[in-house]
């Protein structure tokens, strides 16, 4: 039997809730350099706001440095200003078109307090999800009013439903924990 197209809508919007909270929780620091820690930062250049991934290169040539090497020497100094202010507690050098990076080593309250961040962004992608599940149930019902689907039917994606949700909610979960335990390694 064919996937009834109503749960491959909700199965994709559920998806892209964890696909969100995945990126979001890559922009926390572990206290250790990952490239895509540098990603929500953005650059004033060429008179955009553009990523700076658009305008350097990022590397990560050891566990507590980040390189990044900027193609246009014009624009390093908007780059270092960028990385400085932004929320992520980083002080980056200048040395000609590259900037070094050096990720410090978390404290026990930093460390705290990252898992309450994330801890915060998987209950916005739980809650997601849950306006997903809703947003469907209540559309099946309204096509059950209008005779377009039949009650056995009705209760039979209502479960499905319910089921989706409660993968992805553990998916989130499963996420968080991982990320929890990068977090709390020493």
């Amino acid at each position: 039997m064919a996937e009834d197209p109503v749960i491959i809508e909700l199965r994709r919007r559920m998806d892209a809730a964890h696909e969100v909270l995945r990126r979001e929780l890559t922009g926390l620091r572990t206290g250790r350099a990952s490239v895509s820690l540098l990603d929500p930062i953005h650059v004033e250049a060429y008179g955009n706001n553009m990523p700076l991934k658009e305008v350097g290169t990022v590397s990560a040539p050891e566990a507590r440095l980040l390189v990044v090497s900027i193609w246009d020497k014009g624009i390093v100094k908007a780059a270092e200003k960028a990385i400085r202010e932004a929320p992520l507690g980083l002080n980056p050098q200048v040395d000609g078109q590259t900037i070094r990076v050096p990720i410090p080593a978390l404290s026990e309250d930093r460390r705290k307090e990252l898992t309450r961040v994330a801890a915060k962004y998987a209950e916005e992608a739980r809650v997601s999800v849950r306006n997903v599940r809703r947003d469907g149930i209540d559309g099946l019902k309204k096509k059950e009013k209008a005779h377009q689907i039949t009650e056995d039917q009705l209760k039979r994606l209502e479960k499905e439903i319910q089921g989706l949700t409660d993968t992805e909610v553990r998916k989130i979960d499963a996420t968080l924990a991982q990320k929890d335990k990068e977090i709390l390694q020493v």
